[in-house]
């Protein structure tokens, strides 16, 4: 759905210059139209904005992030092609990716408002807008303090170590081979939750349909047998004909 934008909409000059070079900004729209004039304000601003035009290549970048570190902010419509706004919303928090979001709908009823809200939305904006108000929201969001990031996990015995790459259980350092430390940092973000072999392809994987293989539970076995030495109580439980679980021992 198109913008609108009034001559009272111009865009002013903000006092730190300088972080408006630096923000980076992933647009996640599909009609054309407005994914234009929205990064063409973004451009005109200084910032450097990226567009996508589906939820599933939305969800991509923005896992990936920016060529150079994390994006700033996110401006995701709430209709969109492969998942939708509120799909990709939700997989970003579960995956424990806090960049602030900004939500764009023609859907602007109180409920719709309170369920993109809900899903993990920072802000939300109703279709028509004018680009002078969804470039003051985004303002506002990038002014916002970063949450520090979480860069040790811990489970029990358990620690991962994201930026030294260490995994230890107890005093015992653990060799993982990458796969392995990725997969073990997703079990351990969702320490008590049964995941499917379905949700791990996916996640770790990033396969986009389940293929008829055994991958996940080999790589289930060689983590078990890193993670747990002979005198130790097991982390990963099976869990007859659904997946596995980690959890902390009693």
């Amino acid at each position: 759905m198109p913008t609108t934008m009034s001559p009272g909409d111009e865009l002013h000059e903000r006092d730190d210059g300088t972080e408006a070079l630096l923000a980076r900004i992933l647009v996640i729209e599909d009609d054309d139209g407005t994914a234009e004039e929205v990064m063409t304000a973004l451009g005109d601003r200084g910032y450097r904005p990226e567009r996508v035009s589906s939820g599933t290549d939305g969800l991509d970048r923005a896992r990936a992030g920016a060529g150079d570190g994390p994006w700033d902010v996110l401006v995701l419509d709430r209709m969109l092609p492969g998942l939708d706004g509120l799909a990709v919303l939700e997989a970003l928090r579960g995956d424990n990716i806090m960049t602030p979001v900004l939500v764009l709908s023609a859907l602007g009823a109180v409920n719709d408002r309170i369920r993109g809200l809900r899903a993990g939305g920072d802000d939300y904006l109703a279709k028509p807008f004018a680009l002078g108000e969804l470039v003051a929201r985004l303002e506002a969001l990038l002014r916002r303090p970063a949450a520090p990031r979480e860069t040790v996990l811990r489970v029990g015995p358990l620690e991962l170590d994201l930026l030294a790459r260490l995994a230890r259980r107890a005093h015992r350092e653990l060799d993982l081979l990458p796969r392995e430390f990725q997969l073990l940092e997703y079990m351990m973000r969702r320490e008590g939750q049964v995941l499917t072999r379905a949700m791990l392809l996916e996640q770790v994987w990033n396969y986009r349909f389940v293929p008829q293989t055994n991958l996940v539970d080999v790589h289930i076995g060689r983590l078990r047998r890193k993670l747990d030495a002979p005198n130790e109580t097991p982390m990963i439980l099976s869990v007859r004909g659904v997946g596995f679980m980690l959890h902390a021992p009693a």
